[in-house]
């Protein structure tokens, strides 16, 4: 299992943000991350839809033999991990878990929560950091906008700063600590919702804490790859190659050398 690959899908792009955490906690590990950029967004689908498509892409990465699978993708995690757990015989990671805990161990009164409408829907960050911290006091909102946003290279945009100020700025007047940004494109405008908000109120990049809980994954199985190995990730999309590597290679800050199409794979509804 040491020299198999971790494998990453997202619904598109911002998972991106869980691969780059992943091989600066990971360096030697082969990482395979697929995209599914013909669907996305998986934000404004129904729960169905969402486990149908997570299985499709859990399937896919299972066809390279990966010895875990994370799930980069917030609507995702909320709605097909307990699913793809059950299903599945190797680990199965989302993004919610570790960002929860590391909202409730800032030790902050208030947590806020952004995400897209279906992660914030789903209640998903609310019910894992209530389960930790039973009467903890959590606000979410919904920032849709964010995405386009990021996707469009718009980081330091004047007009982002704006959507930023009106998404947040209420949530900070009610007095939040902590922030968990609840979607993985979010981290990418970081820098900018940290000069918005002020450095009083701790951000909590749940890329970095899902990293860091397949790192200890791996090491309690003794799955983590052998130091010095060569490490040729590979990067699959159902669609649109050229605009991943395009953006992409913002999020990440290099070249991307090869992006793939990869063909679906059409799976059955999940049993009621």
């Amino acid at each position: 299992m040491k020299n198999k690959a971790i494998g990453v899908f997202d619904s598109g792009i911002g998972g991106l943000t869980v691969y780059k955490a992943l091989k600066e906690k990971l360096p030697d590990e082969k990482v395979i991350y697929l995209g599914d950029t013909a669907r996305l967004p998986y934000g404004t689908k129904s729960a169905e839809t969402i486990i149908k498509f997570s299985e499709g892409n859990a399937l896919f990465l299972l066809t390279k033999s990966v010895k875990i699978i994370v799930v980069a993708c917030n609507s995702a995690s909320s709605y097909a991990l307990p699913y793809l757990q059950n299903k599945f015989d190797i680990p199965v990671v989302g993004v919610i878990e570790p960002g929860a805990e590391a909202a409730v161990h800032a030790g902050k009164a208030k947590i806020g929560i952004i995400g897209t409408v279906a992660t914030i829907k789903s209640g998903a960050y609310e019910k894992a950091i209530i389960e930790k911290k039973p009467g903890a006091r959590v606000l979410s909102k919904a920032c849709p906008l964010f995405v386009p946003l990021v996707e469009e290279g718009w980081i330091e945009h004047k007009v982002t700063r704006l959507v930023i100020e009106e998404y947040l700025l209420p949530l900070k007047e009610q007095g939040i600590g902590t922030l968990v940004l609840g979607c993985t494109h979010y981290p990418v405008l970081k820098e900018v919702i940290a000069e918005v908000l002020g450095k009083e109120i701790k951000l909590i990049d749940s890329a970095l804490t899902t990293a860091k809980k397949v790192y200890a994954i791996l090491k309690s199985l003794g799955w983590i790859g052998e130091s010095g190995n060569p490490v040729d990730d590979e990067f699959f999309v159902t669609d649109f190659p050229e605009r991943f590597k395009q953006v992409g290679e913002i999020f990440l800050g290099r070249k991307i050398d090869k992006v793939t199409a990869a063909s679906f794979y059409t799976v059955s509804l999940p049993q009621a």
